[in-house]
């Protein structure tokens, strides 16, 4: 295996690229950024400074991910996707002056294990979406999003849970919930859920 970059990408000559990954045309990997293996930068992505990204992650095309946020594992980012990085964004200080990068604290978005962002999704940082969650196409999360949970809306909440597969979970009652695709198990406690352990 080997990186690909093509020609019409730029990335940094300080960025790292893990093994089989690839950066399509147009797209744009910073300096210090963090590319684990076998991952896909879709034409016209943007990968800021220093953000970290684990192996098999997917950026669609056109997906805007702002520093410093960090995907953990198998982590799929749809087209389009925003990850914004600034409390109260403002282009000039209050005296009128243009600001610059060391005039304001940068906030990130994390993604933990096998999450999914759907296309044109807007998460506003600080935010964590949970080990495989899934947040529906054209949502705007605002809050933090629980492991297994299938969020929607403007803003964001939970509608139903999924499990590893990515499908809506089938409620056995009890808070037990069976995956249709897998037959794997869930248990829910809490607001919160988690494999079923034997």
């Amino acid at each position: 295996m080997s990186v690909r970059v093509v020609d019409s990408a730029d990335v940094d000559p300080s960025a790292t690229l893990g093994d089989g990954t690839s950066v399509w045309h147009l797209a744009q990997v910073r300096e210090g950024a963090t590319l684990g293996t076998n991952c896909i930068v879709g034409r016209g992505a943007y990968v800021g400074t220093g953000v970290r990204m684990g192996d098999s992650c997917k950026l669609q095309n056109y997906a805007l991910v702002y520093e410093p946020a960090v995907l953990e594992d198998g982590v799929f980012v749809g087209p389009a996707v925003v990850f914004t990085n600034d409390h109260y964004p403002r282009s000039v200080a209050p005296d009128g002056t243009l600001k610059r990068g060391d005039d304001w604290e940068a906030v990130g978005v994390t993604c933990r294990t096998g999450a999914s962002i759907g296309a044109r999704s807007v998460c506003v940082a600080p935010v964590t979406i949970g080990r495989w969650a899934l947040v529906a196409a054209g949502s705007v999360v605002t809050q933090d999003v629980p492991d297994f949970a299938l969020v929607a809306g403007v803003p964001a909440r939970r509608i139903r849970w999924v499990g590893r597969a990515g499908v809506p979970l089938d409620p056995e009652g009890e808070g037990v919930y069976v995956c249709p695709r897998t037959g794997e198990r869930y248990v829910e406690v809490d607001g919160q859920l988690t494999e079923e352990t034997r």
